[in-house]
């Protein structure tokens, strides 16, 4: 009987021991993403990488279906998608929804104000980037979670884009936002369409150029193959890709879930913006040798633009939280010494 009471307790003690050292079922994160990019781009390239990465690190618990080239809506309607429970993230840009409100310019593109993606990464995690920019995305139920950067965009044209007055009478493919009214004042003729119309728009001669992306990119949509005008380095406009997510989903994600995403859009937008600086410059070597014309502006053309821009940050910022974002972001680079 005692041998029995032991073989008993043994067993009972290996039970609680098992149970105890049993790892608890794995919490499981599906997420619906849509993004504006062609998996043929070095950008849609990234994208790809980043749902790999984060379903690595997250050891399979945390599973991304990304749709890409905008195809459940167009690209300015992926917020809302996100936030009517169509998809669970929008993996496009803040400056798309700057009709809501026009802090979502500065949310996604200060149209000239850094230099490089590194300051503006800068102001992200060390200027209070993150507190002031979930501020604005949940008072409209979504949750921002990270940026990745390509670098400063290229102006794709069928005409010469040489300098301020080229501009004049220019039609071309712009995102909706700040920089459609800066180019509009200086002559231009902005016509804002989704990413996937460009190329017949080109080919057709609807308009004569495209505010896209940059070089790389641009090579990726196939606008070099019409458009034989571009510049670059690139200096009108560097937007900032955003991962925002439906508030509701957001807060239901286990924190270490949070945590991976986060950390993997850290990651993402390093990647994005490093590999998209030595593409630029081997793709700027290539276009010129298949005859393309690639302009850099001299200082005084970059100065007349830079005027119009900063003109263009005052009477835009006309909602209480575009004024304390831009206020952030000129605070941060008056702190840099890049802006007087």
């Amino acid at each position: 009987m005692k041998i029995k009471e032991k073989l008993t307790t043994a067993v009972s003690l290996a039970a609680i021991l098992a149970f105890a050292t049993t790892p608890a079922l794995a919490q499981t994160t599906t997420l619906r993403v849509q993004t504006h990019f062609s998996p043929e781009t070095l950008s849609g390239q990234m994208a790809a990488e980043f749902v790999e990465d984060v379903a690595a690190m997250s050891n399979g618990e945390i599973q991304i279906e990304m749709f890409y080239s905008s195809s459940v809506v167009k690209s300015a309607e992926t917020f809302d998608a996100a936030v009517n429970g169509i998809l669970d993230c929008d993996m496009t840009g803040g400056s798309y929804q700057a009709g809501k409100n026009a802090a979502f310019q500065f949310a996604g593109d200060l149209a000239g104000g850094y230099a490089n993606p590194y300051q503006q990464y800068s102001w992200l995690l060390h200027g209070g980037g993150y507190e002031v920019l979930n501020e604005l995305y949940n008072q409209y139920d979504m949750e921002f979670v990270g940026w990745w950067i390509p670098g400063p965009e290229s102006l794709s044209s069928t005409k010469p884009i040489a300098n301020i007055e080229d501009f004049k009478d220019w039609k071309f493919r712009s995102p909706p936002g700040i920089l459609a009214e800066v180019f509009e004042n200086l002559g231009a003729s902005p016509i804002v369409m989704d990413f996937n119309e460009i190329f017949t728009a080109l080919e057709t001669g609807i308009i004569d150029g495209a505010d896209a992306a940059n070089l790389t990119n641009n090579v990726g949509l196939g606008l070099y193959e019409i458009a034989e005008h571009t510049n670059y380095p690139g200096f009108h406009s560097m937007p900032a890709d955003h991962l925002a997510c439906n508030k509701r989903v957001w807060d239901a994600i286990p924190a270490h879930h949070q945590a991976i995403l986060r950390v993997g859009m850290q990651a993402l937008g390093l990647k994005n913006s490093t590999i998209n600086e030595v593409k630029n410059a081997q793709t700027a070597k290539d276009l010129r040798a298949k005859g393309i014309n690639l302009y850099e502006w001299p200082p005084e053309e970059m100065a007349k633009f830079r005027v119009a821009v900063e003109n263009a940050w005052t009477t835009y910022a006309d909602t209480p939280e575009a004024k304390k974002l831009l206020k952030s972001h000129v605070d941060f680079l008056k702190q840099l010494g890049a802006l007087e």
